[in-house]
């Protein structure tokens, strides 16, 4: 899942929300040195990203993009799913998806000295931007996957992608809606049996 999903999933702890978020700027366990709730967000995140990669749904939606973008479909997948959230956000919460991306975004500002290096530096392009409430439209899931395909040096042509989305666009929707009622009930496990 990209960087919607795994704020929603995280509930109402911030550090919790925070080490979920900025996970992928940690290698390995290069992260002791954090709050606790920071290392459990993290250890979340990879739970997440586990329980996606092999779900069978998750699976489905890649092979439609796999002829055209190898490994990268998956990378492709969590971006499109993370815009079915966002489009349809108001049936996971109660609180506006713009009200919700502000809250995010001074959780991140109060805790700044505690970010990884990685994350203090996608923070400004971010929040100027606003990638997280962009998520909800094409145009904006376009600018997402042309920013991510510059970062592969053009290799990955993930900015291509989006007509796949708009030809298969039911099917991903679909497929988003299964799998994330599946994942919703795996983190809420997960939370329940692991994090205090």
């Amino acid at each position: 899942m990209n960087f919607l999903a795994h704020i929603y999933l995280s509930g109402d702890d911030d550090l919790l929300t925070i080490g979920n978020f900025a996970a992928d700027s940690i290698e390995g366990n290069k992260y002791k040195h954090l709050p606790k709730q920071m290392q459990d967000g993290i250890l979340l995140h990879r739970q997440i990203d586990t329980f996606t990669d092999s779900h069978p749904i998750v699976k489905q939606s890649k092979k439609r993009l796999h002829e055209n973008y190898g490994h990268y479909s998956g990378v492709i997948v969590d971006i499109l799913y993370d815009h079915f959230l966002a489009k349809n956000w108001k049936q996971y919460s109660d609180v506006p998806l713009p009200e919700y991306v502000d809250v995010f975004y001074d959780m991140l500002s109060a805790n700044f000295e505690i970010l990884p290096i990685g994350t203090q530096k996608l923070l400004p392009f971010m929040v100027a931007d606003n990638w997280l409430l962009s998520y909800a439209s094409i145009s904006g899931i376009t600018k997402v996957l042309e920013g991510v395909n510059k970062r592969t040096k053009n290799r990955s042509k993930m900015n291509l992608a989006v007509a796949e989305l708009q030809e298969f666009y039911d099917e991903f929707e679909q497929e988003f809606t299964l799998f994330f009622d599946d994942l919703i009930q795996f983190t809420q496990n997960y939370i329940a049996d692991k994090i205090d």
